[in-house]
């Protein structure tokens, strides 16, 4: 099982120019992402609220959340103190500052982590991601079912679609791929629920509830596609590929539409 506790200084492609205030929280994203996938963990971003989730392989996996900021600052902290309870390891990464005199170098920040057990990371300067502290210390009591909903969007997001530290847009979560390949699939005609479940196990429970409104009922049993979807899949056109549809499923799906 990987640990971040064995980790030293990273030179990692993609962080940006490393000068702080010009980084986005989005831009932090892409070298701390390879940075836990060289110590073996398997990176996503945007999984229930969190910037990334980071899980490790084996039967009982590490669970590592990561929270990105321009800065340290007590939001940064407090969203760290709310995961607590549902991860093994919390990080928190920010940048380099121009000069090097930012709150990296102030010894109450360290202290602070320290004394909340969160580990801190360092991007830059440059593509560089350096652990200033490592996670140790206080653990809360688990919250079994909130870690379990992650674990399973981690498990169920083909991918990693949405970028950690993204705001202002919606969110390609694991409902939402199966929504988009129910959506693809629709696009030569309507379909029973059934012909989609190879690719969308859950294909019966999205059409039917039709949360996002791209879906609509044409005859009993058999489903079509609205504007709304097909406006959604021009806004994410990479998804799964269509499910393939057997002869005789067409010629039934046929039948019904007469």
């Amino acid at each position: 099982m990987p640990s971040t506790a064995e980790s030293g200084p990273a030179d990692v492609s993609g962080a940006g120019d490393g000068t702080g205030a010009s980084l986005w929280e989005r831009d932090l994203y892409p070298p701390v992402k390879r940075y836990l996938e060289g110590l073996g963990f398997a990176v996503k971003g945007e999984i229930g609220g969190c910037d990334l989730v980071a899980v490790g392989p084996g039967e009982t996996p590490l669970l590592v959340i990561g929270e990105l900021k321009r800065s340290f600052t007590l939001d940064l902290v407090l969203q760290a103190v709310d995961r607590m309870a549902v991860a093994d390891e919390i990080w928190v990464a920010i940048p380099a500052s121009r000069r090097g005199r930012g709150r990296e170098t102030d010894p109450r920040v360290r202290r602070l982590c320290r004394l909340l057990g969160l580990g801190l990371l360092l991007v830059g300067p440059g593509p560089q991601v350096t652990p200033l502290l490592e996670p140790t210390g206080y653990q809360p009591r688990l919250d079994k079912k909130r870690r379990s909903r992650l674990l399973e969007e981690h498990r169920r997001r083909r991918g990693d679609p949405a970028v950690g530290g993204s705001s202002r847009m919606p969110i390609l979560t694991a409902y939402r791929q199966q929504a988009l390949a129910c959506a693809a699939a629709l696009t030569d005609g309507p379909r029973r629920p059934r012909d989609l479940k190879a690719g969308c196990p859950d294909a019966a429970k999205i059409l039917q509830r039709n949360v996002y409104g791209w879906f609509e009922r044409v005859a009993h049993g058999l489903y079509g596609l609205t504007d709304s979807g097909h406006a959604a899949l021009l806004r994410w056109p990479d998804v799964m590929p269509p499910v393939a549809e057997p002869l005789e499923q067409a010629i039934d799906t046929a039948n019904l539409l007469r």
